[in-house]
């Protein structure tokens, strides 16, 4: 078990790490005009997210005790395929799912 010390200053010092990284946004550069090149890299900071949070459940699930199994593989496939031929979002994310309770249910 963590300490009580130890864990309130994890804490403090995510919190001001957190607030220190937004206030370079907002506080430091938020009346001036970012540049072109900076503006075209941001815009892709919120696509990025979704495949950075669903991948390390994909390589390294918890549900098998970290070793990549069928289901999961044959989820991520079919969500990258519906992705890349439809270009909707949610139909990505729905056949992935419907996928991997698919292939979970008939797989085992």
């Amino acid at each position: 078990m963590t300490e009580l010390n130890t864990l309130w200053t994890v804490i403090i010092c995510l919190g001001l790490g957190s607030y220190f990284l937004r206030f370079a946004f907002l506080g430091i550069v938020g009346d001036r005009p970012m540049s072109k090149w900076l503006l075209r890299h941001l815009r892709y900071t919120a696509v990025a997210m979704l495949p950075a949070m669903v991948s390390p459940l994909v390589v390294w699930p918890a549900a098998t005790g970290g070793q990549p199994d069928l289901p999961r593989m044959l989820a991520a496939s079919a969500t990258l395929l519906v992705g890349l031929a439809t270009k909707n979002v949610l139909a990505a994310i729905i056949s992935g799912a419907a996928t991997l309770f698919g292939a979970l249910y008939l797989l085992g």
